[in-house]
Parts: structure tokens; C-alpha cells; sequence
């Protein structure tokens, strides 16, 4: 079976190796020079890492299955993390249960109602109950005002930027569930786990499995158009010439489907607007020493430029990193957002001058380089109605089968939720495949 996956991302690679190791001839098309999508690699000067910030939680079943089947499982390491919280010119650490208790922006009670929000949401099954009510709306009936303003409000602006207001409860259900995963309950203490070696040690893994097996992976192509062939099959134009195969797989997002694959290959159900996806401004800093001993910095001062400051080498070992410390300054906006097309230049020196405000003493001279990247559409933006608003895209052709975030409707957008997604999705291939061979 000759079997052309569009798209070179994780879910693109992870999926084109399952095909490959079931004895697929298997083709990666992929636009960018280097694959990986969000989950890709920087060169940040001597060595190289995540161009955007990524951990792995200890719940991240799928993830680290995958990591195990990869051969990779001996590379991956934990580390307990701490929590800072930056508000009023000063930052607090809120690391431990005691530290949360003489937390001093919320009173007994707040942090009484706090503690009842985590463990009603670990509670609800129904999430489509959520879909209509705003988060800010959600969280202020459970959590109460001053825990909203003090507390979730800067989380929400870190994540979503000013667009949370729109959101529906949902994107806090799930962020809820996922996030407090991550502690160790016997310790009260969080946990956050890296591969050794980074995505980018993932991603040679996938290309190397996938050329074993007889795959070929295509970088710097642009796929055109996707035809019926007469008889069974897709043509696929990419650039400057066609190409045949017995099936295809997109997984790249609704607003590129339909540019590309013919109208007797799909519909997409429903004349509202493409989905609204977040993009994020993301300043990296490399230096000497370490910014903070906080892995998050949630930041309630909408005076600093971005929405949360990353100490990424609080959790991964500086044997990575040349001995140098990273730090992700990111900030979210809409996908159409002006934020995401200023000069690097304008960037940096805002970014740098948020940070002199928040750690005025730390040493300047110890910052080796900065490194400003973008990323147009990094999530669905979960607004009211999110499950009913998205494009429900049928395919009409045998040979023709679509999987992209777009349908991720009741999570929030992480790599073990797509390893999750890519293998639901071959579970239900393989159970029909073989339907047919019966």
C-alpha cells in the first residue's frame, strides 16, 4: 500500500511510523525545511533545543509510551519543579502546601474555595456542560472574585492573552485535570519530565524508524491539490509534478484542507469561519546563570510585556544546554495578531526591558543571547459553543482520511494528546482494514 501522509509534524511522523511498520511504502510531505511543527528544534549556538517550551507530565500515558516504544525510555528523566507568582513589583514562591497557605494575596478562605475548585473539576464528566459558560464566569461562581482576580486571571492572560474572556469553561477543565497530574501526591510536590537529548532526538528517531522501514520524508514541499484518481486513489501535486498514491492522510489544519483536496474528497459541514487559532511570541533567553529557580512564573502585572516567564532548565539537565540556562518568555495572541509580525529587534528589547522590571537584580551581562520565535497557530481557541463551532469535515472518498488539533474539542493542545489522537485514529484504521480483508 502506497501511503502518502501530508504534513511532517509529530502527528504527521508518529502516524507515518505506525504505516511504515506495518509495511506501508510511506511518504512524509512536509512544507517546512525542518520537520516537527511546533514540537521542533533551535539552533540556539552550541547546542541545540525545543524552540518552544515542552515538558512531559507523569499522567502523559500516551507520551510516555511512546517515548518507550521510540527505545528512548533510558533518556528520559524527572525533575521535582517549583512555582513562582510575580504580582505587586515582588514574587512569591508557592511551591509547597505551606508556601500556598501563607500565600499572601488570598485569605483562608480563598484559598479554601481554591482548593474546592481543583477537586470539583477532577469531579465533572460531563464537560459539554461547560461549553456554554464563560471560564472568567465559571471561575469567579466556584473559585469566588478575589481568587479570580488574584489567582486565575493571571493564569488565564499567561495562556490565552486577552482572548480568555471568550473562552468557555472547558479550556480550564481540562487545563485543571492535566496540570495538577503533575503532582506527586505522596510528596505534595510537582513533577515534570524531558528526553535527554530534547524533540529533536525524538524527531531523528521517527525519520530513522520510518527510513528503516522504507518511508521517505520530504521537507520544503508545497502539496497544491489532492484529485480522485478513476479507479481508487489520490493524485498529489506538489510544486512542479503529480504524484500517485493508494491513500492519503492530511493532517494538516481545516483552513489548508480545504485549499487543497478536491470537493469529491471531502466536506466540511457548516459556512461559519475557520476555527480561531492562538499564535505565540516567543523570546528565549540564553545565559550563564539561572533567572529564577521557578520552572512557571505566572505574572499578574499587565505592565510586562509577555504572559509568563519558563525557567525550561529547572527541569531539564544543563548537560543539554552546554551548561547554559534557558529561559521562554512567551506571550499569546490571535493567530492574526500584529504582535506576531513586529521586528525581532522591537521584541527583544521590550522583552528584555520586562524582564530588568521583574528581576532587578539580576545580572544583565550574564545573557550570552536572545532568540525571538513565532508560531502562527499553536491552538484552537476554545471559545463558547467550541465543539459545535468546528468544521466537521467527512470524507467522501475510500482512500482519502483527515486528522488534525482542530478536533480536539475537550483538551487542551499537548503532545500526549496528540500521540493519543494519532493512535485512536489507527486503531479505528487498522479495525476497518481489516473489516475489508474479511
Amino acid at each position: 500500500m502506497k501511503t502518502c501522509v501530508i504534513g511532517g509534524g509529530l502527528m504527521g511522523l508518529a502516524l507515518a511510523r505506525r504505516f511504515a511498520r506495518d509495511g506501508h511504502t510511506v511518504t512524509v510531505l512536509e512544507r517546512a525545511e525542518q520537520l516537527g511543527g511546533l514540537a521542533t528544534w533551535h539552533d540556539f549556538g552550541g547546542f541545540y533545543w525545543d524552540r518552544f517550551y515542552h515538558v512531559i507530565l507523569p499522567s502523559d500515558r500516551h507520551l510516555i509510551a511512546f517515548v518507550d516504544e521510540l527505545g528512548l525510555t533510558n533518556h528520559l528523566e524527572w525533575q521535582r519543579t517549583y512555582t513562582g507568582f510575580f504580582v505587586d513589583d515582588r514574587m512569591h514562591s508557592i511551591s509547597s502546601n505551606l508556601e500556598f497557605l501563607r500565600f499572601p494575596l488570598l485569605s483562608l478562605m480563598s484559598k479554601a474555595r481554591l482548593a474546592w475548585t481543583m477537586l470539583y473539576c477532577s469531579r465533572i464528566d460531563d464537560w459539554k456542560s461547560l461549553e456554554g459558560v464563560t471560564v472568567e464566569d465559571f471561575l469567579v461562581r466556584v473559585s469566588g472574585r478575589e481568587t479570580y482576580d488574584k489567582l486565575w486571571k493571571p493564569l488565564l492572560l499567561a495562556k490565552l492573552g486577552p482572548n480568555y474572556k471568550r473562552v468557555s469553561a472547558v479550556f480550564i477543565w481540562s487545563y485543571i485535570k492535566r496540570l495538577f497530574s503533575a503532582r506527586d501526591k505522596s510528596a505534595s510536590a510537582e513533577h515534570l519530565g524531558h528526553v535527554n537529548g530534547g524533540y529533536k532526538l525524538i524527531f531523528e528517531k521517527l525519520q530513522a524508524d520510518i527510513a528503516a522501514a522504507g518511508g521517505t520524508i520530504r521537507g520544503g514541499v508545497n502539496v497544491t491539490a489532492i484529485r480522485p484518481q478513476t479507479g481508487g486513489g489520490l493524485t498529489v501535486s506538489q510544486d512542479d509534478f503529480d504524484e500517485a498514491f493508494d491513500q492519503v492522510v492530511c493532517t494538516s489544519p481545516v483552513s489548508v484542507l480545504r485549499q487543497i483536496a478536491a470537493q469529491e474528497l471531502v466536506d466540511v459541514h457548516g459556512d461559519r469561519e475557520d476555527v480561531e487559532y492562538l499564535g505565540v511570541v516567543c523570546v528565549v533567553i540564553v545565559s550563564k546563570a539561572a533567572l529564577v529557580p521557578y520552572y512557571v512564573v505566572n505574572i499578574a502585572d499587565e505592565s510586562i510585556p509577555f504572559t509568563g516567564m519558563i525557567g525550561m532548565s529547572t527541569v531539564i539537565n544543563t548537560k543539554n544546554t552546554g551548561g547554559r540556562y534557558l529561559t521562554y518568555l512567551p506571550k499569546y495572541v490571535l493567530s492574526t495578531d500584529a504582535e506576531l509580525r513586529r521586528s525581532d529587534r522591537e521584541i527583544e528589547q521590550e522583552f528584555l526591558a520586562g524582564v530588568r522590571k521583574m528581576l532587578p537584580n539580576f545580572d544583565m551581562s550574564q545573557i550570552e543571547s536572545v532568540h525571538v520565535n513565532r508560531a502562527f497557530k499553536v491552538q484552537p481557541l476554545q471559545v463558547l459553543g467550541y465543539s459545535s463551532l468546528v468544521p466537521q469535515v467527512k470524507t467522501k472518498h475510500k482512500d482519502f482520511y483527515v486528522l488534525n488539533t482542530s478536533q480536539f474539542v475537550n483538551a487542551t493542545l499537548n503532545n500526549n494528546e496528540v500521540i493519543g489522537a494519532v493512535n485512536r485514529f489507527y486503531d479505528d484504521y487498522r479495525q476497518v482494514s481489516q473489516q475489508k480483508a474479511a
